[in-house]
């Protein structure tokens, strides 16, 4: 087991998100100070995913489709008893520089859980960067925040992540750590697993 949780989370977005990720504005879930799994209020129907600035449209850089992008999971790092952060990272695989900022979307997938299901919409942080390019090879990260089962409590470990970067349909996927266990909280108010904003690479 991982030790014991802790009470740390954001505002959730209630209910299962349409799976499109959201740009880098538009209204986000704040950091918020408990993170019990019990029951919310009746979840409300995903809000679409905002429209991009003129800015952003106007820039000369397109987006990053899915196409142009791999994905890969970072080793994940405690940042308090309990809760941990793991690196979601991006990397541009195609010969053209693209626009990839905003917050992606993530689901976990793992065995069928009896309340919940077998997938888990982690909400949403928009604190990333409000813009950012990547060349052909380089990388932009976004940190996905987990809470793991207090000690003795049911454990639920995904076997994948799916993610959608910002401003696209189509997902890429890579393993989850089989070590790294989530407490579910689909439900709660203020949940400690989430996934945060978009943030360039050091170069």
């Amino acid at each position: 087991m991982l030790g014991k949780r802790i009470s740390v989370g954001v505002a959730a977005v209630a209910g299962a998100f349409a799976f499109t990720a959201c740009g880098s504005t538009g209204s986000a879930a704040a950091p918020a100070s408990n993170a019990g799994p019990g029951a919310a209020a009746a979840p409300a129907p995903a809000e679409p995913a905002p429209a991009e600035p003129a800015a952003a449209k106007t820039s000369g850089t397109p987006r990053c489709t899915t196409a142009d992008l791999s994905v890969s999971l970072g080793k994940p790092k405690e940042k308090s008893p309990g809760q941990f952060d793991i690196p979601l990272t991006y990397r541009n695989v195609s010969d053209h520089t693209c626009g990839l900022h905003g917050v992606p979307g993530v689901d976990l997938a793992g065995p069928e859980d009896p309340t919940f299901g077998p997938v888990y919409h982690l909400p949403r942080v928009d604190n990333g960067v409000k813009h950012n390019e990547v060349t052909p090879g380089t990388t932009a990260s976004a940190t996905i925040t987990v809470l793991t089962p207090a000690e003795g409590g049911a454990s639920w470990t995904p076997a994948k992540l799916t993610t959608i970067p910002p401003g696209q349909t189509q997902p890429l996927t890579a393993d989850w750590p089989a070590d790294l266990p989530v407490l579910r909280q689909d439900a709660a108010t203020h949940p400690g697993s989430y996934v945060n904003g978009i943030l360039a690479d050091p170069a």
